[in-house]
């Protein structure tokens, strides 16, 4: 094609994303040009407001259908509403990372380079300010996940994939607690994700040697009217599954969730939990939707089982948890399998549904490590159950939203957890996949054991003299867990404005 004849580049649909990336720039020149003192909150107002205003942009875009830089970016109702879902989560998550009152000086490493074990080590964690190169990561990798979820080409799939991946890794290695914890957290979460970015670009190539191009669409029309050996179809789409299963954490890509929930600073294991699996879904659906749709027969036996799997590796093993953000890892483990059951449905309702449950499960899983922020010790967070004994007696109202929140994510009627899986269960048995259904039914009712676990510890336990205290949240942990709160009992008793939405927005343009 002729370059002076490409269709202009729609900046208007680009708008969110060049904000966010801008925005990451100028917190870069921030850390040198602005003194140290006034840097933490230069850094989250400036992160704030371009999450505010890229949210305005994608609200401006509604109703937007377009593919554009040369078929490289879709911009239509998922995406917008994907986008969406991930600005207003991350800039909850944005609140939390700020945090700098729970504990002095906040969640992160004074300075990344400091040696574990060392004077200056000890030094920092006694309240030196923490590092603020954590608020243009974010806001990085918030850029990057947008693109993500509008990627209409794998190559610029995996473009988006490392620009959001890269600064999660480091920032999982900045915990200013429990050092060489984070640090080991942040090595497994480096080489596993190379690993699955290795099998991604892999598939790309098999993907294009079949369909001879990368976007999404003509790979829809090569299935469509197979040209080439369907070998090279079947390890490509396989291969690049693994790519997204592996961000999505479905099993058997799941091992590096435990160790990074629990070594990453909570602020963004909190980020993870939320925003990562809302890209990463969004990837998937597009993916499966758009470019693989006429192979939904092949591919969709191997998902299910796939979904089964995690569904019960996420359940039984969060029953042998001790550690509570291990066991929130394998709850999301457990989630992402139920998402799966949507994914699978392959009609507009699954894909609804879908988007819904992201969004619920994303406020609750904000608001689960919020709480758990505030449960402190002489050495830091207190995330061994043990240490939550009685809880229930020396803070009922903290106890009380944690056990509201345990019980959206064991889906008890009146929250958001049970809407969310009734939606996505109830596009299954329509798309003609009750057998994930029962399977789903199944686990949940396992991993309600370890939920109801934690609340008899708090409530009907006798606090000890290990037993921590509750910190007073600042006035950001305290909107984190307020919106948390409120969104799922929203969801749970007024959904339909989310789910009318979620139907609205439920059609990919190719």
């Amino acid at each position: 094609m002729d370059p002076l004849k490409l269709p202009p580049i729609d900046y208007g649909a680009l708008l969110p994303m060049l904000i966010l990336f801008g925005a990451a720039c100028l917190g870069v020149l921030v850390e040198v040009a602005v003194p140290r003192r006034a840097r933490n909150a230069v850094q989250l107002a400036l992160s704030l407001l371009a999450v505010v205003a890229a949210l305005v942009a994608v609200v401006l875009e509604r109703g937007t259908r377009t593919i554009t830089i040369g078929g490289a970016v879709a911009v239509d109702g998922p995406t917008l509403f994907l986008q969406g879902a991930i600005l207003v989560l991350g800039g909850v998550s944005l609140m939390l990372i700020g945090e700098r009152s729970v504990e002095r000086g906040g969640a992160f490493v004074s300075e990344a380079a400091v040696t574990v074990g060392s004077q200056r080590d000890v030094q920092q964690t006694s309240g030196q300010p923490g590092a603020t190169e954590v608020y243009p990561l974010s806001v990085f990798a918030l850029g990057g996940m947008l693109l993500f979820v509008a990627a209409n080409d794998l190559l610029t799939m995996f473009v988006a994939l490392e620009v959001f991946s890269l600064p999660l890794y480091l920032l999982c290695a900045l915990a200013r607690r429990r050092r060489l914890l984070s640090q080991e957290a942040a090595l497994k979460y480096f080489l596993l994700g190379s690993y699955a970015s290795a099998f991604f670009l892999f598939g790309v190539a098999f993907i294009y040697g079949f369909a001879g191009g990368i976007q999404l669409g003509e790979v829809h029309e090569a299935v469509a009217n197979p040209q080439r050996s369907e070998v090279l179809l079947y390890v490509g789409l396989g291969m690049v599954a693994i790519g997204l299963l592996f961000k999505a954490a479905l099993a058997p890509f799941h091992v590096w969730t435990p160790d990074v929930y629990q070594g990453a600073p909570t602020p963004v294991t909190a980020f993870m939990a939320a925003c990562t699996k809302v890209a990463a879904f969004g990837a998937l659906l597009r993916v499966l939707y758009v470019a693989f749709e006429g192979v939904r027969w092949d591919f969709q036996p191997v998902l299910g089982g796939i979904a089964v799997l995690t569904m019960f590796i996420g359940a039984i093993l969060a029953v042998t948890q001790t550690d509570l953000k291990r066991l929130l890892a394998y709850s999301s483990i457990a989630n992402a399998g139920y998402l799966m059951v949507g994914v699978l449905a392959l009609n507009d309702e699954g894909l609804s549904s879908t988007m819904f449950y992201l969004v619920a499960y994303g406020f609750s899983v904000l608001a689960a490590f919020a709480i758990i922020s505030l449960v402190r010790d002489p050495d830091g967070e207190a995330t061994h159950l043990s240490k939550w004994a009685g809880i229930g007696r020396k803070s009922p109202l903290l106890a009380g939203a944690f056990t509201f929140i345990l019980l959206a994510f064991a889906g008890i009627p009146l929250t958001s957890g049970f809407t969310s899986k009734f939606a996505v269960f109830g596009a299954a048995v329509d798309g003609g996949q009750t057998w994930l259904v029962i399977f789903g039914v199944i686990t949940s009712m396992l991993l309600a054991f370890p939920y109801l676990r934690v609340v008899v510890l708090m409530w009907l336990s006798e606090p000890g003299e290990s037993t921590p205290a509750v910190s007073i949240p600042g006035f950001l942990t305290s909107a984190v867990l307020a919106l948390g709160v409120i969104v799922t009992v929203a969801l749970g008793v007024v959904p339909a404005p989310l789910i009318e939405l979620t139907r609205e927005a439920a059609e990919f343009v190719r």
